[in-house]
């Protein structure tokens, strides 16, 4: 694998994936980069943040911007969590520890994914920040409330419940060259199977019987399931298409962003993720009425790059380019953010 020139530098989160594009074997790079079916959500999701315009206001005194939001009983520096993902040991052999370690030095809130290398515990302890705790609901009911109870002891703050994977999307790009994956320990895992289709709101109920953390129901898109999710008593919601990798032709999360706020009309906080490669992107978000962002891809291609310090460098070039664009349009502070930035 070719490397970038010494001393060039990575100035945006398109630096950092042509970077590292050279760096991760061909099976690996379509595993992270590829999406379900012709891939149209998947190029939906970064082109509707960009079509959407920004209302630049002047002679407003910027020169301190507060980026702090408060969210499930945390006060986090800049409104920007890692989202889970399960690619990180196969891009490097130590990839769920770096990429935790990386968002704590960078006072980001890592979401551990029940698809680790590692097991929750380990990953938690290596952190030394924040974490939440992404979970299947496997079919194996005993394991899975063992693990919600494993992820609480080992500090995780939120249990963030994946919701729109009754089973896997037609993934053509991961599957040509899934047999050149090296294999990997799910300990997270009861077994290979873990996608469980007779999943239903009940089964919320059930986690809501036990779980001592605040619960989050990643993976909405409807505005029906935003208010059921109300009804439901979780504490909040991810809007979510799977990073474009379940439902092909399924609308773009800023697309779907603006309806699920309006009709929760504030009863509970609401995060985004899909598509968000820069700082506009974020604030369009919180414009559009979400509490925060959740970033992906980008922080993979962060670790292959310079793994733990990478994923920092991720995380700060994005907070970096929030407040330059909170600065450009007048908004001194998270809190001043709302839909008349938009044009």
């Amino acid at each position: 694998m070719t490397h970038e020139p010494a001393g060039t530098p990575l100035l945006s989160i398109a630096d950092f994936e042509s970077a590292a594009e050279k760096r991760i074997a061909p099976a690996v790079w379509d595993r992270i980069q590829g999406g379900a079916a012709d891939e149209v959500t998947l190029r939906w999701n970064q082109e509707a943040w960009r079509d959407i315009r920004l209302r630049p206001r002047v002679l407003v005194d910027v020169s301190a911007i507060d980026a702090r939001v408060k969210l499930l009983g945390q006060e986090l520096p800049f409104p920007i969590l890692l989202a889970p993902t399960g690619a990180q040991g196969l891009i490097r052999p130590n990839g769920d520890l770096e990429a935790a370690a990386g968002a704590a030095a960078a006072q980001a809130t890592y979401m551990i994914s029940s698809s680790a290398s590692v097991r929750v515990e380990e990953i938690a302890r290596h952190s030394g920040g924040p974490v939440w705790f992404q979970l299947y609901v496997q079919k194996d009911r005993a394991f899975t409330k063992d693990l919600v109870q494993r992820a609480e002891e080992s500090g995780c703050r939120v249990l963030c419940v994946t919701v729109d994977s009754a089973c896997h999307g037609t993934r053509d790009r991961e599957q040509r060259l899934k047999s050149q994956l090296q294999a990997r320990e799910l300990p997270n895992f009861c077994g290979p199977d873990y996608l469980d289709p007779t999943l239903t709101w009940k089964d919320i109920d059930w986690l809501l019987s036990f779980a001592r953390t605040p619960i989050v129901l990643k993976g909405i898109l409807d505005a029906e399931d935003a208010e059921a999710s109300v009804k439901a008593g979780v504490a909040g919601i991810i809007v979510s298409n799977h990073g474009g990798r379940n439902l092909d032709t399924a609308p773009s999360t800023a697309d779907a962003l603006p309806f699920i706020v309006d009709r929760i009309g504030g009863r509970m906080p609401v995060i985004v993720d899909g598509g968000i490669r820069r700082g506009t992107d974020i604030l369009k978000a919180i414009a559009l009425g979400a509490a925060a962002v959740q970033i992906g891809r980008p922080y993979l291609y962060g670790l292959s790059v310079a793994g733990a310090d990478g994923v920092s460098q991720v995380v700060r070039l994005l907070k970096k380019e929030l407040e330059l664009a909170m600065m450009l349009c007048g908004r001194a502070s998270v809190a001043a953010i709302d839909r008349s930035v938009l044009w």
